[in-house]
């Protein structure tokens, strides 16, 4: 078996895509491990997963003023020697990088000993960790058809996000009779991200009068973000976050709001659900939300509301435009060549542990 090592982690959206290739990894005969932080939110995620996992010390690149910007470079360095030596003992036969802070020593110290690395950077403009791992990337997948003229053209692939195969197996009528909804009128899932979007869930919450006539609402708010005061309402129910069932969840929804992180944009786009984005603001960002939703928006996936313009006659008149124009959006994007990755991506990596030369 040929092995790979998988990398990312800082936020859930730098594993999650690791998970989601691994079947594939599996099924074409890889042995998996894993490189992250000593006690990051990966190696939570990856534990259930039965992937070896190796933890190493990192360091934050900030581009503000901070006191840790003087301490974490020594980490960052640790980290390299950590990764370094675990290059010579696990002998991989390639990297896969998905980003994130912790993934910089590991793909530098791969490069140290000539073996080959597929990153992928998953917002529109790279991320401070990819564009210092750039130069050592063999190839590096992305999301945006914009982003391939931001990097270097020997070495960009459009490819999308890995998706979670479970997530393309769910049941409509389960996802009705999970959320105590029936056939008779669509339904609005409602996505707030893994903590919430107070500003969209408050938007959502303040418009139900309008809506719950015409359709169901399904809401994702997030932990902490269930407001009591909305229980026991006919056609609205809402979670902190689902699980298990989300699959059957999005089987169920006719339309989708959601912010616009690119991973949660690219499982829309997979699944086909319109949707309506409402990217975090800039104020509260880098802005990488802004221009993922106004790409999506150019290639004829989605709407765009941004926070700034939301009121209750905005996000409604959206509502029932992005309702009214739903197979539109629908059949732009089956025809969407960045909805299936995993095949993409595990042919890359294919091709390139075949000349790996571990040293």
């Amino acid at each position: 078996m040929k092995k790979i090592i998988l990398t990312g982690g800082g936020t859930a959206g730098h594993v999650t895509p690791n998970i989601a290739l691994l079947p594939a990894l599996r099924e074409a005969g890889f042995e998996p491990e894993y490189i992250g932080s000593y006690d990051g939110i990966e190696k939570r995620l990856i534990e259930e997963f039965n992937v070896p996992y190796h933890g190493i010390a990192t360091g934050k690149f900030r581009r503000y003023l901070d006191i840790k910007n003087i301490t974490d470079p020594f980490k960052v360095i640790k980290g390299y020697t950590e990764a370094s030596k675990l290059m010579k003992e696990l002998k991989p036969d390639i990297i896969f990088s998905k980003g994130g802070f912790v993934s910089v020593p590991v793909v530098l110290a791969a490069k140290k000993h000539k073996i080959p690395v597929i990153s992928h950077e998953c917002d529109m403009t790279p991320g401070l960790a990819n564009k210092i791992a750039k130069p050592a990337a063999t190839k590096i997948c992305c999301n945006f058809p914009e982003t391939v003229g931001l990097l270097p053209k020997d070495k960009a692939v459009l490819t999308g996000t890995p998706i979670r195969q479970e997530l393309l197996q769910g049941n409509r009528i389960a996802g009705l009779d999970f959320c105590g909804f029936h056939s008779l009128k669509p339904v609005i899932l409602v996505i707030g991200g893994s903590t919430g979007a107070v500003h969209v869930n408050d938007a959502v919450r303040a418009i139900l009068p309008k809506l719950l006539p015409e359709f169901q609402v399904v809401h994702l708010c997030g932990k902490g973000k269930l407001d009591e005061g909305y229980n026991n309402i006919k056609g609205y129910i809402q979670f902190e976050y689902v699980n298990k069932e989300l699959r059957d969840v999005f089987a169920a929804a006719d339309i989708v709001i959601s912010r616009a992180g690119a991973n949660a944009i690219c499982e829309l786009l997979a699944l086909r659900k319109p949707n309506l984005l409402i990217p975090l603001s800039a104020k509260a960002s880098r802005g990488d939300q802004i221009l993922n939703a106004k790409s999506f928006v150019s290639q004829g996936y989605s709407l765009i509301l941004e926070e700034e313009e939301m009121n209750n006659d905005s996000l409604y008149a959206k509502i029932k435009e992005l309702y009214e124009n739903r197979y539109q959006y629908i059949d732009t994007m089956k025809k969407s060549a960045q909805s299936n990755a995993i095949p993409v991506i595990l042919d890359l990596i294919k091709e390139y542990a075949k000349d790996s030369d571990c040293q």
